[in-house]
């Protein structure tokens, strides 16, 4: 059965009330009064719930075995910054991102993004999509057992999100218009937070790979094969599981 996300603070309430989407969620999932079901909320933790009353936008549940549970989250923070890409591609990316293990989401307006929302005219249009993310974002945590909700920032544009300073150190631009490998500035460089970059269809322009090496990303490639932009960042974050993890663990030991 997969884990339903319930928002805390779950300790000061008991029993605790369901909210509607999971209501919803457990009428369609068939679950029964007496039932139990696992839960998270969104910040590491989770429980056993037993369902108490269930109506049609509301309902109860009582919690057990309340605990921390964190293990498949990386020891080091992956952000992706993804230029905006245009029809469902940025749920694509959103869903799949999670699933692999991105902890921030960056949605960028980039100099070949077909898609607009920064200017202020779209403020709205932007809320809604990124309402919209955010929700997708709990839906792949329910499906591949992760318990700490990533976070989706704001849409902003590329040149404003460069100036932001970063806790990240290795900053990466994927580009397929270089030598240097994305392997090997992974390969010499210790597990650590990183910021992987993503161009729109098109990819970034040269001057906005100027405009990132100057603000200290390096500019690095998957390979000779170039890939579409909802496949770039996905294979990128696999990538840097592969090479980090292994490390990681030895260093455990």
């Amino acid at each position: 059965m997969p884990q339903f996300y319930l928002p805390g603070p779950w300790e000061n309430q008991k029993p605790n009330p369901l909210t509607p989407e999971l209501a919803h969620h457990l009428r369609v999932r068939r679950i029964q009064v007496g039932e139990f079901f696992p839960i998270f909320d969104g910040n590491g933790q989770v429980a056993q719930a037993k369902l108490l009353s269930l109506g049609n936008k509301s309902g109860e549940a009582e919690l057990s075995d309340i605990h921390q549970d964190t293990h498949r989250e990386s020891l080091y923070a992956i952000t992706l910054a993804q230029g905006l890409a245009g029809g469902d591609k940025m749920d694509w990316v959103v869903e799949k991102a999670i699933e692999t293990g991105a902890q921030v989401i960056v949605p960028l307006q980039c100099e070949r993004s077909v898609t607009k929302l920064t200017r202020s005219s779209d403020f709205e249009r932007a809320q809604k999509r990124l309402l919209h993310w955010q929700g997708i974002v709990q839906a792949a945590c329910e499906q591949c057992d992760r318990t700490v909700l990533a976070t989706v920032e704001p849409v902003q544009s590329f040149a404003s999100y460069l100036q932001k300073p970063q806790k990240a150190k290795l900053k990466l631009l994927l580009s397929p218009d270089t030598d240097k490998s994305l392997y090997s500035a992974l390969i010499d460089s210790p597990p650590q937070d990183i910021i992987l970059m993503i161009g729109p269809e098109g990819g970034h322009t040269p001057e906005e790979e100027a405009q990132a090496q100057a603000a200290g990303y390096q500019i690095v490639s998957l390979g000779d094969r170039v890939l579409r932009t909802e496949t770039a960042g996905i294979v990128a974050i696999t990538a840097v599981h592969s090479i980090w993890d292994p490390e990681m663990q030895n260093r455990l030991k």
